[in-house]
């Protein structure tokens, strides 16, 4: 893409039933591959935490380590739209604490927004971040930094009552000023009535098809996040077990003495 996508046009863009898209990035390597794409949003989410890191959940993620993983992604992305997560313990201490920390991964970080889980118990800290010039995407549905407090990563809406507490969640975080929300793993149903009743779009991940746009995992949609695959994640591509056989064909070539031969070699006589 020549032209970086603006909130503005997000926004023409549900009226126009254009279906955006957004996968997730945590390095320059595959920001540049990304920004090469037809994808134009990239979010650097506290995946990084479980995907890049090591970590069981989300919530060890830091605020530094976000600003770490943001800047090679938009140095690596210029003509993406690059939104950065606020991590657990950045937003839920006070707002004043969450505006420093937000301004803070925007200035440090680069990104051109940020990204928080909740409903109507944080639209006084959205309201508050959009009033201070910070661009905000809402987070509904299974929220993993809560996954503790969900007993676990479960599908959310599933009964009336929850389905009506999601619509009012999202219709809260609209009026704060959000100028868009992910909708994760939700009865698709629900995520359509949710979707239909806003006027700023929604990113869906496991919520159906019915939302103004999708967001995956890079890691999982090529294969190569394999400690868990959910059942909302379709596979493009098997990038890991390529990488495992190509590091097999070189440790087997090394060992028999296979490479390096001649052409990967110099000599002193050689300038190649």
């Amino acid at each position: 893409m020549s032209k970086k996508i603006t909130i503005p046009q997000l926004k023409e863009h549900k009226k126009e039933g254009y279906k955006l898209r957004m996968v997730t990035a945590y390095d320059y390597l595959f920001a540049s591959i990304i920004d090469k794409s037809d994808v134009e949003m990239i979010l650097v989410g506290d995946s990084l935490g479980m995907v890049v890191l090591g970590y069981d959940s989300t919530v060890p993620v830091t605020l530094e380590d976000m600003i770490h993983h943001c800047r090679p992604v938009v140095k690596g992305a210029p003509s993406t739209f690059v939104i950065g997560d606020m991590p657990f313990g950045t937003y839920n201490v006070s707002i004043s604490d969450a505006i420093a920390k937000a301004n803070r991964l925007m200035k440090e970080g680069a990104v051109d927004a940020v990204k928080l889980e909740g409903g109507r118990d944080m639209a006084p800290t959205v309201a508050a971040l959009v009033q201070g010039g910070i661009p905000v995407m809402g987070h509904i549905g299974l929220t993993p930094q809560r996954a503790s407090q969900l007993g676990g990563f479960k599908v959310q809406g599933k009964t009336e009552e929850a389905a009506e507490t999601l619509l009012q969640d999202a219709l809260a975080l609209e009026k704060a000023g959000a100028f868009s929300i992910v909708i994760e793993c939700v009865p698709y149903d629900v995520a359509q009535k949710i979707t239909e009743s806003l006027q700023i779009p929604t990113i869906g991940i496991g919520a159906g098809p019915y939302c103004d746009g999708q967001v995956l995992v890079t890691h999982d949609l090529v294969g190569m996040y394999e400690r868990f695959v959910p059942k909302f994640v379709k596979q493009y591509a098997q990038i890991g077990p390529t990488i495992h056989s190509a590091l097999n064909d070189f440790a087997r070539e090394v060992s028999e003495g296979q490479f390096p031969k001649a052409e990967h070699s110099f000599g002193m006589d050689s300038n190649k």
